[in-house]
């Protein structure tokens, strides 16, 4: 993904609670009985170990670059693994074009829980690798794929251990986990393209060809790069300006939660991912939860990003576990 070029300017107009005087008698509000309801929701753990174990599975096949042999082992990892989950698993295929006009065969891969329910909530993180280093200090480097531990495999492993916990503790609503494919097979930073559509490949395709026709969900989450020890997910801007409401309630989850570190109540930059897609072309509501950092030597995300130094040494399971447990709350408590 690459910080987009367009700076979004919103206005919020706050709006303040009446608060009654703790002596004074009051009716009890539907809004307090929503947070009674709220609070009494069992919600399950979410173990680090188990969302760990499923990134290193697939940093071991090394750097998944559409059309090399990694990326067709590890998609049928993934498809399998997800089958075991899932009440249903779509492996969308198809071929896309890259900046370069390289055709890439992709695969989006899709699974659907409680397919019956109406109300949906769409996850998702992209499980491809990124084919440059192009940002590594080594310049001798800097055409090499990256293992991606942290930008791609983090969002993906979060999301498997989610589906291993949906698969044991049937939540009240349908829920929609997609892997997208060639996110992060844009142009090298020595050719940057002023087009936005030359990223995120696979939620494009997905976004004008959805596995189910007329799908539509209450709101989508992505998960990006969020597996860096102390990693920070201020709230980023397409997110704010296209589904404010999700990312007042994600962020508010976090806070109760003790994850206010984390989840830190300021805005971040505007990055074009794939939520940006989901939102534009398909017109679903969702946020992205990523790692940003503008004091970093790349001055937007996580110091690895887009080096050769992107491994599974750096990914912290406290990490992990927090991303986990907020993105479980949200969707338990719906």
């Amino acid at each position: 993904m690459r910080l987009a070029g367009v700076l979004i300017t919103i206005t919020i107009f706050a709006v303040t609670a009446c608060i009654t005087p703790d002596n004074e008698q009051k009716e009890t509000s539907s809004g307090e009985e929503s947070e009674e309801k709220q609070a009494s929701v069992n919600v399950p753990e979410f173990n680090a170990d188990s969302a760990f174990h499923f990134v290193k599975k697939q940093t071991d096949f090394g750097p998944r670059v559409p059309n090399t042999k990694a990326h067709t082992k590890c998609a049928d990892y993934l498809a399998q693994k997800m089958k075991g989950y899932a009440d249903t698993v779509i492996v969308q295929q198809s071929k896309v074009r890259a900046y370069n006009n390289d055709i890439l065969n992709i695969k989006n891969i899709i699974s659907v829980f409680n397919p019956g329910k109406t109300k949906r909530i769409l996850l998702g993180a992209h499980w491809d690798s990124r084919p440059y280093a192009d940002h590594d200090p080594d310049k001798s480097a800097r055409w090499e794929p990256i293992q991606g531990a942290n930008d791609g495999a983090s969002g993906v492993g979060v999301l498997m251990e989610l589906a291993r916990i949906l698969a044991k503790n049937n939540p009240d609503l349908g829920v929609d986990i997609i892997f997208f494919d060639a996110e992060d097979y844009g142009p090298p930073e020595s050719d940057q393209s002023s087009k936005q559509d030359t990223w995120g490949l696979g939620s494009q395709y997905w976004a004008k060809n959805p596995h189910n026709f007329g799908y539509d969900a209450h709101y989508g989450i992505l998960l990006d790069m969020v597996g860096a020890e102390n990693a920070q997910f201020p709230k980023e801007r397409f997110s704010t300006y296209y589904a404010p409401d999700v990312v007042d309630k994600v962020w508010n989850i976090a806070d109760k939660a003790g994850y206010g570190k984390y989840f830190p109540d300021k805005e971040g930059g505007t990055i074009n991912d794939d939520h940006y897609f989901i939102n534009k072309i398909i017109g679903i509501p969702m946020i992205n939860i990523i790692h940003l950092n503008p004091e970093s030597e790349n001055g937007t995300f996580f110091k690895h990003w887009h080096t050769k130094e992107d491994t599974i040494d750096k990914i912290s399971p406290e990490t992990l576990k927090v991303v986990g447990a907020v993105v479980l709350n949200v969707i338990f408590r719906e």
